[in-house]
């Protein structure tokens, strides 16, 4: 008897667990070269020197499949641009050009679709970056949930590019602002819930705070950005792919007292929440507060905050001491806690 095959779940697009085990177990054994395996936010690599000139790049892509296409504080369109402008930034790249295509199920309304391309416009303006190339596809009623829009990007890096490998004991986490506010939006409207207005989504670029972080000359080991798997899966593929664990503080990490209430009462863990509009720094201990006074004069990251430190070498754990004063183990996300989140 033919055994049976293994299928794709939902969990395997949550960006935790299952999210790793797809692409180190089958996408990278097939596809892996020393660029994908790095799995950063995108690929940093040199062009040919021609004529004695090179230029450092950064080149990402993402899929956006958000369920509802508008919820507060923006939309497909918008996240579509600042999902794509942010991995660019945590590159250390400043964010050039980007390529947009939609695919869009027969019966869409045009009027819903001019907003969405509004919306990408506005977001494009704000990042300072021009959408030059695209594709858009129509595919038969049912073949499709609404519209799904997939960008490419491309930035040019003139900094020295950061290192993760070269984390050190003592180095500071730091955090740009409250987390878990974008999926709580999207889940409290996909739900149908009255929201309080302090709840939106913080789908916003980040590339103009991170300009101002580089040019500090603070020593910036690592830049991330807590989307799908929230703050505790980027927080655990740092540690594992530096070998070193990371230790934070509970009540350091700023969340909302609305977004906290919410979770609380839905059962959700805001550690585990995407975000669209914050980014994770490593950063040297030395250059922490300089940082993070930097930081909090500018409009994303007026609620900055340090959770935590990176710990001992070889363990590749995250930890981190509780209110009330213990200890636990926050692993990676390992089911599916929010679907079609962005």
């Amino acid at each position: 008897m033919k055994k049976k095959d293994k299928v794709i779940l939902m969990d395997h697009g949550s960006g935790g667990y299952r999210s790793e085990q797809l692409i180190r177990g089958h996408i990278l054994p097939a596809l892996g070269n020393p660029l994908l395996d790095r799995l950063g936010d995108g690929a940093v690599f040199d062009l040919p020197v021609i004529d004695g000139h090179g230029t450092r790049l950064a080149f990402t892509t993402d899929s956006y499949v958000v369920d509802p296409i508008f919820f507060p504080g923006g939309s497909i369109g918008s996240l579509s641009v600042n999902g794509t402008v942010n991995d660019l930034a945590m590159c250390g790249a400043k964010p050039l050009y980007l390529s947009s295509a939609f695919i869009i199920e027969e019966g869409f309304p045009v009027s819903d679709l001019d907003l969405i391309i509004s919306d990408m416009a506005k977001a494009a303006e704000r990042a300072n970056i021009k959408i030059v190339t695209g594709d858009t596809k129509v595919v038969a009623k049912g073949a499709a949930d609404k519209i799904f829009i997939t960008t490419s990007g491309i930035g040019v890096i003139s900094g020295t590019p950061f290192c993760g490998q070269c984390m050190e004991p003592g180095d500071k986490i730091i955090i740009s602002g409250t987390i878990a506010d974008h999926g709580i939006a999207i889940l409290a409207t996909r739900a149908n819930m009255e929201l309080p207005a302090s709840i939106s989504s913080d789908t916003a670029p980040l590339c103009h705070l991170v300009e101002k972080m580089i040019k500090s000359r603070a020593e910036i080991r690592l830049l991330r950005d807590p989307t799908r798997g929230g703050l505790a899966t980027i927080l655990n593929e740092i540690a594992e792919n530096a070998g070193t664990s990371i230790r934070v503080d509970e009540e350091a990490i700023p969340v909302r007292k609305e977004v906290s209430a919410l979770c609380s009462l839905l059962g959700i863990d805001p550690l585990y929440v995407a975000n669209e509009g914050k980014l994770v720094a490593v950063v040297a201990a030395k250059d922490a507060e300089k940082l993070v006074a930097l930081m909090r004069n500018h409009e994303m990251g007026q609620n900055v905050s340090v959770i935590g430190e990176v710990s001992q070498p070889g363990l590749s754990k995250v930890i981190m001491k509780t209110r009330i004063g213990g200890e636990r183990i926050i692993p990676m996300l390992t089911g599916e806690q929010l679907p079609r989140i962005c």
